[in-house]
């Protein structure tokens, strides 16, 4: 992003080992920074009734796994047989997690159109405090606790996985000549990317739990939802080349 991994990959040009395998990791780091994935992050911890920072968390996990895997295992036969995924099948792959993109939006949209995130104080003898609930149509003040589940994070991130957006991180370890070095690498490029993807759900989730953005949820949500939607559709026209991608 803006040129950060060519940067970062500077640093293991002539280097040993142990700084090739620095470079890896801090490759994997900072992939989870990348505008698709903050988007993602967004939306489907955004789009759950429970935003707490351990509930995030385990989403974010299954995220960054599901990418790993697909980033390793996508990558293995780039750097043995110098095989890449046809370009028409990286944009398809961008295409749907555009597509992935803009339905976690619209479903934070409708839920916050249904009132799905009001705000409800409640007293613990002398403690008051507040937590953002969601309601069903016909069970009154009855709390629907139905988050989005670990298994449908571990798909969005096996779909990000085979996109293109870790091109650059795959390429650069390409570049290292020994093969079990590269392959290394790789594997390090995977599991920090799935690190990086963990802490920035958690973060995400800790914000939305703590308490003042808590009470103005009901504010925040919609914005959220709009911007989200607003880059799946760019996100799906700049796979295909017809508007600038510059990160």
């Amino acid at each position: 992003m803006f040129g950060l991994d060519d940067f970062i990959a500077t640093y293991s040009d002539g280097a040993g080992v142990w700084i090739v395998l620095l470079v890896a990791i801090l490759l994997g780091l900072r992939h989870a920074t990348d505008p698709d994935h903050i988007a993602a992050v967004t939306t489907l911890v955004a789009g759950t009734p429970q935003r707490a920072a351990r509930r995030a968390a385990g989403l974010g996990l299954a995220w960054g796994a599901g990418h790993a895997a697909t980033l390793f295992a996508f990558g293995l036969p780039i750097l043995l047989l110098d095989k890449y995924l046809p370009e028409r099948a990286q944009q398809a792959a961008e295409t749907l997690i555009a597509f992935v993109i803009a339905y976690l939006a619209v479903r934070l949209l409708v839920r916050w159109r249904r009132g799905a995130f009001h705000v409800h104080e409640h007293e613990h003898g002398d403690f008051r405090h507040s937590h953002v609930h969601a309601h069903t149509t016909d069970s009154g003040h009855a709390h629907a606790h139905q988050a989005r589940s670990r298994a449908g994070a571990f798909g969005i991130g096996l779909l990000h996985g085979i996109g293109g957006s870790a091109g650059v991180g795959i390429l650069l370890v390409a570049a290292i000549e020994t093969t079990w070095l590269s392959i290394a690498a790789l594997a390090l490029l995977a599991v920090f990317t799935g690190v990086s993807m963990t802490i920035l759900s958690t973060g995400f989730g800790a914000t939305l739990a703590s308490r003042p953005a808590q009470a103005s949820f009901e504010r925040i949500a919609p914005v959220l939802g709009v911007m989200s939607l607003a880059f799946g559709v760019w996100y799906a026209t700049a796979a295909w080349g017809f508007t600038p991608y510059p990160f």
